[in-house]
């Protein structure tokens, strides 16, 4: 027996009884944040199937399952899909606010899972305000004969994973948990992929940390450290829900679905280990600049400090000469402005290579 029959049972038993669905689409219930839907049976896309009522009927009846792709909806349209579907009132508290964390949670026989997407802002130089990582949300509920996703952003879109799976009809063969590890393994790709292009930043600040006078850039850093955790919120959390849906024993997700999740979970560890080398050497370089910053500063007060005491010397000497006592025998010799001037310009000459030769110059 298919995944997708098995599960179809479970969905058929929990809806014997109940209402006739409700024609979500044809209404316009869903209008402005549907994005696509379409019933599967045996994992190819039916296009028979003469309305979204009739899909909902088969898909009950075990006969496959319906996806349907959801936008930003807003909390009407998913109190209206959540009393279709059964889903569970925190469950689509959390798929109508954003910035959720990534998580897995079950409620009976439905699975919801958050996953964080991200994607890399292409840029020229990068400034103290560069954008690099821009993140949003895929929400997945993943039932008996039903996967609705719920995505926030303008990215992560599934159009183009839809297209790819309807192409690979194994794969939704596998039915709704089948579709949730194609969502959760383009996830980690483009985790990866985002990883990859941030590298190529962080290679190119470390080079320019390093020049002379590369302390300057400590602001680039600053801002390529806040854009790496914005990466590291969305890798990180996800790891304890990948190990659970590796191992975990649940009607949705088959034997073989489990081992396409352990390869996920593979690519996700790799990630993530990726990410936090990342923090860790921007840390270094921040420190490293940090550092840098210290030693000019130590430079400059040591030039300050040296200029201060040559000049120093004809400031005391016009200071002393300047008081006109009658008294200063100096003042009446013939050659005593001579021996003054030249006794100043010794003296300056003589600190000046002092501190020449000790660097402070």
């Amino acid at each position: 027996m298919s995944a997708t029959r098995r599960v179809g049972r479970v969905f058929a038993r929990r809806s014997a009884g109940g209402p006739e669905p409700l024609d979500l689409v044809g209404s316009g219930k869903l209008e402005g944040a549907l994005v696509d839907w379409a019933f599967y049976r045996d994992g190819r896309r039916q296009s028979k199937v003469g309305s979204y009522v009739d899909a909902l009927i088969r898909a009950r009846r075990g006969d496959g399952f319906v996806w349907i792709g959801l936008f930003e909806p807003n909390e009407h349209q998913l109190t209206v899909i959540g009393a279709e579907f059964g889903l569970h009132a925190l469950a689509l508290e959390d798929a109508t606010e954003a910035h959720q964390r990534p998580k897995l949670e079950r409620y009976e026989d439905t699975l919801f899972a958050v996953l964080k997407t991200v994607r890399y802002v292409p840029h020229g130089d990068l400034t103290a305000t560069s954008e690099v990582v821009e993140s949003g949300e895929v929400m997945v509920f993943c039932g008996p004969g039903f996967v609705i996703t719920v995505r926030h952003g303008e990215h992560g879109e599934l159009a183009g994973l839809r297209q790819r799976l309807e192409g690979e009809p194994m794969r939704l063969a596998a039915g709704p948990g089948g579709v949730l590890h194609a969502i959760a393994d383009q996830v980690v790709d483009s985790y990866l992929a985002v990883a990859d292009a941030v590298q190529s930043d962080i290679d190119q600040i470390e080079i320019e940390m390093f020049s002379p006078r590369g302390w300057r850039n400590i602001e680039r850093v600053y801002q390529l450290k806040r854009e790496v955790l914005e990466l590291k919120r969305a890798v990180a959390p996800l790891a304890g829900p990948m190990r659970a849906l590796s191992t975990l024993r649940h009607p949705l997700i088959g034997d073989e679905t489990r081992n396409y999740f352990r390869d996920v979970d593979d690519h996700l560890l790799r990630v993530k280990e990726q990410v936090v080398s990342f923090d860790e050497l921007l840390s270094s370089i921040l420190q490293a600049g940090l550092a840098q910053v210290q030693v000019s500063e130590n430079e400059d007060m040591r030039r300050i400090s040296s200029w201060v005491a040559i000049l120093a010397v004809p400031t005391m000497i016009a200071g002393v000469y300047g008081m006109n006592f009658d008294n200063m025998p100096e003042l009446h010799w013939k050659y005593g402005y001579f021996m003054v001037l030249g006794l100043i310009a010794t003296v300056c000459f003589g600190l000046y290579r002092l501190f020449k030769r000790n660097h402070w110059l």
